[in-house]
């Protein structure tokens, strides 16, 4: 399910109801400058940690940040904030994520504590939806760069092109409580056609705490167009490019259409305590298989290998110097 789309009055691109201005020519939308649309005052609660933008919830008197447990501070703007449309369902339920954790802390391998599975204890489980674009584009890229073909007897040769390049279903993180590791590791367990319009899940039972937008809308843009970029380069390096290497990449990209989604992820942020140390690991809502976190090693197990190396290695020597 999509935004409501609109067409842009010079240049006939799709415009969703909350944009301010068009994505490819950058005129300024006639929707957001109606008569209907009232001037918006936000109040936000930023963590003084992390940085997360929080919806401050009265029934469960969230006063502290979900993500890192900072304190939240009062943030008030004028700009409107780019609000999540579309949310991921959790399928992840509070005892399977339990169990989750318990058979990760088991699995770590030999350099951790032989007690950590029974010794951890889960101080907090909070099931949170963290925030970001999902962009579908059609761009042109001029490009410039020396690669190893047709180098002859130099090591690098000059060559330049064009090429269309289309995007499908791109995310763009908006959030500041998730990690760029996290994040990577949680987008493949995401399926974004299970997704349903905020609207449409008014009776959410799943409790779960909405992250706000990380930029106002008057800098979203230019957000998803640098990401557009960075997609264009890494895709010309990988596919596009003539020869097996290549250095000094310039590119200039024409954007030909951009429509982009407002989602809200579902993750499960899960606190455990061993030894009188809390650890953070994060455990995606729709699939506990994916799971990324901190958990402590053995410093006698991993000394106790260094040691046995040691011995092996004079041993090793001792012979080596009785034969010799």
């Amino acid at each position: 399910m999509r935004d409501t789309v609109l067409r842009c009055d010079r240049c006939d691109s799709a415009i969703t109801v909350d944009d301010l201005r068009c994505p490819i020519c950058n005129l300024t939308s006639s929707v957001a400058l109606g008569e209907d649309r009232p001037e918006t005052a936000v109040e936000i609660l930023r963590c003084s940690g992390c940085g997360a933008a929080m919806t401050y919830d009265v029934g469960r008197r969230a006063a502290s940040c979900a993500f890192c447990g900072s304190v939240l501070e009062l943030e008030q703007t004028k700009d409107p904030p780019e609000e999540a449309r579309l949310l991921l369902p959790f399928t992840v339920d509070r005892d399977r994520a339990s169990t989750a954790l318990g058979n990760w802390l088991g699995s770590l391998g030999w350099f951790r504590p032989g007690d950590l599975t029974s010794g951890a204890r889960l101080e907090t489980m909070q099931p949170l939806r963290w925030v970001g674009w999902v962009f579908d584009a059609r761009a042109t890229v001029s490009w410039a760069a020396d690669t190893d073909q047709d180098s002859h007897r130099s090591d690098w040769a000059p060559h330049a092109g064009q090429t269309e390049l289309d995007y499908d279903d791109v995310v763009v993180p908006a959030t500041r409580g998730l990690t760029r590791e996290e994040i990577a590791h949680l987008l493949p367990s995401y399926d974004l056609g299970s997704a349903a319009a905020v609207a449409d899940l008014v009776d959410l039972v799943d409790h779960a705490t909405l992250e706000r937008f990380d930029v106002p809308r008057s800098t979203a843009r230019a957000r998803l167009v640098k990401a557009v970029e960075l997609v264009a380069r890494r895709r010309l390096e990988e596919r596009h490019l003539p020869g097996r290497r290549s250095r000094n990449l310039k590119t200039a990209t024409v954007l030909r259409r951009l429509e982009a989604r407002r989602f809200a992820f579902p993750v499960w942020v899960l606190a455990y305590r061993y030894k009188n140390r809390l650890y953070r690991t994060v455990l995606s809502g729709q699939d506990e298989s994916c799971l990324k976190g901190e958990a402590p090693y053995s410093a006698f197990r991993i000394a106790a290998v260094l040691a046995g190396g040691a011995a092996g290695l004079i041993i090793l020597l001792v012979l080596l110097g009785l034969l010799l």
